[in-house]
């Protein structure tokens, strides 16, 4: 009986919604009115403006749209997507905006289609670098990645096929690695660009073979990009286009995209290329080369990055230099130790970032979690923090009980990002 009652109710809903919109439909100055009106109910008038949803005035869709936005949260989606495969490319963002603001909330502030202006019928879109990506532990639903997809495959639109493909990368869309892999080769750069982003965050390896071509890209922005995708998703099949970009001499920023990109791969082969950069004047080139020997985790190699990391004076290298005899097997923890001298690095900001990278790559290695668990009890909030995130993306079932622990810390900081990380990693665990 409530089921009936409920279907009645929308029923009715949607015959009110559709009489207001026959007897306002010569005037869409009216229409937007109402759906101005309409929002104040906030969710209570989601059923009405989705009458509105396919107005014939692009107005009055545009203003639905972003009223949706305003009222936010899931029950708006089922709105949002046929927005999003409206004709209009402004309407288009807006949606795909839309539907990312329902899963990272706070996202319309610094959206793209904030950025939108309109110059005699042009559209004008600003893209701003973007690292979002939502938690581990929340699931988009294939009806919503499906409907960004689409926008990325059929729009007329470049600036919201870029946008569709922000999203994707945003939502981490696995199912959508071979419609972004596809985009590659639309020759629009910023298409191209948030393809690529998308990728690194969707981190699928299947992908890799895509962007090899790219790696020697005219356009540095591009290349580097995409020399920083191929590492992200260990493409070997880039590698030889790689060796030949370190070939040319390419300008510094360009030459230590590459050697970092090598070293992600970490090919054996490129065993004499790190050697050879052990002892670069360049830092950025020493730190690559201790990440690649660590990779690559050839035994003899242990006594020369031993020396290295004990001369080294720059903290970045000495990082990289700590990662590799980690990787090595260094898990002694002293003061002056390989192992403290990562767990350390989290209480740096310049450096946090980067400490937190190796010690997800590390931390897959049950070796180095049963090394890392004693640390926690006496670790700083910066280091609690931050080993939470790496056991959240790469612990194991032993990792639970830590996590479990931590989400109770006396400190409010450690205690959120510990529950959040025993969310993503019982999410992976299922």
């Amino acid at each position: 009986m409530k089921l009936k009652t409920i279907s009645l109710f929308l029923a009715a809903t949607f015959l009110t919604g559709a009489c207001v919109f026959a007897q306002s439909a010569a005037d869409p100055k009216e229409r937007v009115r109402l759906v101005r009106d309409l929002s104040k109910k906030s969710e209570d008038g989601i059923a009405d403006l989705a009458t509105y949803v396919r107005d014939p005035a692009t107005e009055v869709r545009l203003e639905v749209v972003k009223q949706l936005n305003q009222i936010g949260g899931p029950r708006t989606i089922p709105s949002l997507i046929p927005l999003s495969a409206d004709t209009d490319p402004e309407i288009q963002i807006h949606a795909v905006d839309g539907l990312i603001n329902v899963f990272l909330p706070g996202y319309l502030k610094n959206g793209v289609a904030r950025s939108i202006t309109r110059s005699n019928d042009q559209l004008r879109v600003k893209f701003v670098d973007n690292t979002q990506v939502v938690d581990g532990y929340i699931i988009v639903p294939p009806e919503v990645v499906g409907a960004v997809t689409n926008v990325l495959t059929t729009s007329k639109s470049l600036e919201s096929r870029a946008n569709a493909a922000r999203a994707l990368g945003i939502f981490r869309a696995q199912a959508a690695v071979a419609p972004l892999g596809q985009a590659l080769y639309s020759k629009d750069d910023q298409l191209m660009f948030e393809s690529l982003i998308a990728l690194q965050k969707i981190r699928d390896a299947s992908a890799g073979p895509s962007v090899a071509f790219l790696v020697r890209d005219l356009n540095e922005k591009i290349q580097i990009a995409a020399l920083r995708t191929a590492g992200i998703l260990r493409a070997k099949p880039a590698a030889a286009n790689i060796r030949s970009v370190i070939d040319d001499g390419p300008n510094k920023r360009v030459l230590r995209e590459a050697a970092s990109t090598l070293a992600m791969i970490a090919d054996p082969p490129d065993r004499g290329i790190f050697l050879g950069f052990l002892t670069n004047s360049d830092m950025e080139l020493r730190a690559s080369a201790a990440e690649g020997l660590a990779r690559i985790r050839n035994p003899t190699d242990l006594a020369r990055l031993e020396k290295a990391f004990n001369d080294e004076r720059e903290f970045g290298p000495r990082l990289a230099f700590a990662f590799a005899l980690v990787s090595l097997g260094r898990l002694e923890v002293n003061e002056t130790s390989p192992f403290r001298y990562l767990v350390n690095a989290f209480d740096r900001n310049t450096f946090r970032a980067i400490a937190l990278a190796y010690f997800t790559e590390l931390a897959r290695d049950p070796a180095v979690r049963q090394t890392l668990y004693p640390t926690l009890a006496r670790a700083t909030s910066d280091e609690k923090t931050g080993l939470c995130v790496v056991l959240g993306e790469s612990g194991d079932r032993d990792s639970v009980r830590y996590l479990t622990a931590l989400k109770d810390d006396t400190d409010v900081a450690v205690s959120q990002v510990c529950l959040s990380s025993l969310r993503t990693l019982q999410a992976r665990l299922q």
